[in-house]
């Protein structure tokens, strides 16, 4: 019988959600230079809804790009001796911050994915959106189980 030792932090889902978070980036990226609202394989943004927003559709992907390299930013700091050297309190702050943005706009693509809110995401976005969930929850725990104090006894 195998027994794992589900105290022990892993680290491979921070490296996951940093590489997803640089591929966000990069497609903001992308966007940005061609002064497009969206996300490359996502749904189309019309000009018209693009006009809506209060600033130019490349200073607000240029915006997305910084986000998604903080993201990336952040995810490593999870499993890095300089980011835990970050306050434990002041990092869980953070990363609940985290998980409330990134969660509700997988949330976004889980629920146009499979049930049809009219924006666009197929089904396999509302899989990926299930697995970003996943994900940043496993990184989460594993920054607190890595952090936690041990009581001596």
């Amino acid at each position: 019988m195998i027994m794992v030792d589900s105290a022990h932090p892993r680290r491979w889902p921070a490296y996951v959600m940093a590489v997803l978070f640089l591929g966000y980036a990069a497609g903001k990226a992308a966007f940005a230079l061609q002064s497009r609202l969206g996300f490359p394989g996502g749904p189309p943004v019309s000009a018209a809804e693009a006009q809506r927003y209060f600033m130019d559709p490349a200073t607000a992907q240029w915006c997305a790009t910084a986000t998604g390299v903080l993201g990336a930013s952040l995810a490593l700091a999870t499993v890095t001796p300089l980011g835990r050297r970050v306050p434990r309190a002041l990092m869980l702050l953070v990363l609940a911050g985290m998980l409330l943005a990134v969660g509700g706009g997988a949330v976004i693509m889980i629920l146009d994915g499979f049930v049809g809110t009219g924006i666009g995401w197929q089904w396999y976005h509302g899989v990926l959106g299930i697995v970003v969930i996943g994900l940043l929850l496993a990184m989460i725990r594993s920054y607190e189980t890595a952090t936690r104090r041990r009581v001596a006894g």
